[in-house]
């Protein structure tokens, strides 16, 4: 239901408001000048029951934005009006503002400007998100594997999914297969920023600009596709890697890493910072062989963490290997075994992972006890009602 807080000293806007309100009740604070903390906002919301603000920023923009950044914090929606909202996208993006309007905006344009505001507080997570700061270190968990075509995309995504659903939880995945990674595709994710973009602009080592490239899945789960090119992705360092790294897991509980097959500098950053590692084989001997090289070489590196995870992807009695032929092979027992099935061909050509379709197959099955290891079990995963927070 909407029920804004409109503050502004122009009576017209008042009323367009009015009538895009649907005749809901719109309180309305009568001031010249913005006040300078949101106290008195929460005051008024406090009585009036709001859920929605929108601050008539003409004149003072900054004002605005510094306003509509404290009520974000506190999980509120907030839309700007001002006479230089094309100028503003950016700034009021960083500083958490759901739309910006401009000061002449039509009754159609501020329904729409409502619903969509309103819509943002019922997504999952993004009230947990705004409504505090994550205070402590989030969990780093590299998804790894030591060679291609294991469905460790289709693993990282799932377990992210199913992550960012569980409830309080707030989670981000990072695609760092940075020439040839397909988070996006896998979550048939439109994006506007990559990798390439975070690690180079001002979201690489400030927390609050970081947001501002991050990009939302109907989930609620946040994203970071790899890069477009491979030559924008020639220019993120391993360095970059781990500076964003550390950046992320300020803001999320759960940073979620899809690494490239085998041993780059960039896994490497990533493992170097990695809390709970999943490491993904197929059940072939190519495969375990790996397997079985990658686990020697990290704990030669001391990068093979206690909290790890080893999963046994496309299982199929079959092929002629045991998951105990396997386990004897790697030295270390096997944790999650998802079988051969149809689901998850035609969830990857979809790019709706299962966990977001809430599938009861096998294969959903295990999926869903992976997301059980890494955290433990709470409500079933909700579905988001929108990609972005912000258009």
């Amino acid at each position: 239901m909407i029920r804004p807080l409109l503050v502004t000293a122009d009576d017209g806007l008042a009323t367009r408001v009015s009538q895009a309100a649907g005749g809901a009740t719109v309180a309305r604070l009568d001031l010249r000048s913005l006040p300078r903390t949101a106290q008195d906002l929460l005051a008024v919301r406090a009585t009036e029951g709001a859920n929605v603000f929108i601050l008539d920023g003409t004149g003072d923009d900054a004002a605005a934005l510094a306003l509509a950044r404290e009520l974000d914090t506190r999980g509120l929606a907030v839309i700007v009006v001002s006479d230089s909202a094309a100028e503003l996208a950016l700034q009021a993006l960083r500083a958490g503002v759901e739309d910006l309007l401009d000061r002449g905006a039509s009754v159609p344009e501020i329904r729409v400007a409502l619903d969509r505001a309103v819509q943002s507080l019922a997504a999952p997570g993004m009230q947990a998100q705004a409504a505090r700061n994550f205070e402590g270190r989030g969990t780093v968990v590299s998804v790894v594997s030591p060679k291609g075509g294991v469905g460790k995309t289709t693993v990282a995504s799932n377990l992210a999914v199913g992550l960012a659903g569980r409830e309080g939880n707030t989670a981000v995945l990072v695609d760092l297969d940075i020439h040839f990674g397909d988070v996006a595709t896998a979550l048939n994710l439109s994006h506007e920023f990559a990798l390439p973009d975070v690690t180079t602009g001002p979201g690489a080592r400030d927390s609050i600009a970081v947001k501002s490239y991050l990009t939302q899945h109907e989930t609620g789960l946040y994203v970071i596709p790899g890069s477009e090119s491979p030559a924008a992705a020639d220019a993120v360092t391993a360095a970059d890697v781990t500076r964003l790294l550390e950046v992320l897991r300020d803001q999320f509980e759960f940073v979620i890493v899809d690494t490239a097959p085998g041993f780059s500098d960039h896994a490497l950053a990533a493992l170097d910072v990695t809390d709970v590692l999943v490491m993904v084989t197929s059940l072939d001997v190519p495969g375990v062989r790996g397997l079985r090289k990658e686990i020697d070489t990290l704990a030669e590196l001391g990068l093979f963490p206690s909290s790890r995870h080893i999963v046994l992807n496309f299982f199929e009695s079959s092929r002629g290997l045991s998951v105990a032929d396997v386990e004897a092979s790697i030295g270390v027992g096997i944790d999650v075994v998802i079988p051969v099935a149809k689901a998850v061909p035609l969830s990857v050509n979809q790019g709706i992972p299962l966990l977001q379709s809430g599938g009861r197959d096998p294969a959903s099955k295990q999926l869903r006890a992976l997301v059980d290891r890494v955290s433990p079990a709470g409500p079933e995963p909700k579905r988001g009602l929108f990609g972005r927070r912000f258009a």
